[in-house]
C-alpha cells in the first residue's frame, strides 16, 4: 500500500510539472529534448522515436524504461500499481525492486544514465534528504526518475506521461472524476 501512495504521489508531480495543457511541459531545458505536443501514436509501430522525429508510444517508452533499468541491475516490482486503463496510453509506470538490487543508488544513477544515451534529455533534477527526482523529455514524453534511496523503505520509480493534447484532455479527464469520487 506505501508504495502505490509513492507512485500517486509521483504521478501527481507528473501532472504538475507536466501541467494539463502540454503547454506548460517544464519547458526550462525540456526543450532540448524535442518535446513535442503533438498527439500520441495510435500504432503500436516501431516505437520510433528519435531522428525522424517520430512520436514515442507507451509501449517504447515501458521498453525503454525497462531495458536502461535491467541493464542497471533492477528488476521490476511486480507489485507496483498499473496505470489505469483509460490512461494506458498516455502514462507508463516502472516501479524498481530495489531490495534486490546491489546498489539502488548506483543502479538509479545507472538508469538515468542508460536513458540520456537512448536520446532522453535531461532536465530538472531536484534533491532532498536522500530523495532525488530528475526530469528526462523525449519526443512526446516528460519521464520523471524518482529515487527515494534513505532510510528503510528504498523506493525507485519511473512514470512518464505524453504531453499531448490528447492525453492532456484524458488525464484533466481522470482527475475530474477523481475529483468527485
Amino acid at each position: 500500500m506505501r508504495k502505490a501512495k509513492w507512485v500517486a504521489a509521483a504521478a501527481g508531480v507528473v501532472m504538475l510539472v507536466a501541467g494539463c495543457g502540454g503547454e506548460g511541459a517544464d519547458k526550462s531545458e525540456a526543450g532540448k529534448g524535442g518535446s513535442s505536443s503533438a498527439a500520441p501514436s495510435a500504432s503500436g509501430g516501431s516505437g520510433g522515436s528519435g531522428s525522424d522525429g517520430g512520436k514515442l508510444d507507451a509501449a517504447a517508452v515501458s521498453k525503454e524504461i525497462e531495458t536502461a533499468a535491467t541493464a542497471a541491475g533492477f528488476s521490476e516490482d511486480p507489485s507496483g500499481d498499473p496505470v489505469t486503463p483509460e490512461l494506458k496510453e498516455c502514462m507508463v509506470s516502472w516501479a524498481a525492486d530495489s531490495e534486490k538490487a546491489a546498489d539502488p543508488k548506483k543502479s538509479f544513477a545507472d538508469t538515468v544514465a542508460g536513458l540520456t544515451k537512448g536520446g532522453w534529455a535531461e532536465g530538472q533534477t531536484f534533491s532532498q534528504a536522500g530523495s532525488e527526482m530528475k526530469t528526462l523529455t523525449k519526443s512526446n514524453w516528460t519521464l520523471k526518475a524518482s529515487g527515494h534511496l534513505s532510510g528503510p523503505l528504498k523506493v525507485v520509480l519511473f512514470v512518464g506521461t505524453d504531453t499531448g493534447p490528447e492525453c492532456a484532455a484524458l488525464f484533466a479527464a481522470d482527475l475530474e472524476k477523481n475529483k468527485k469520487s
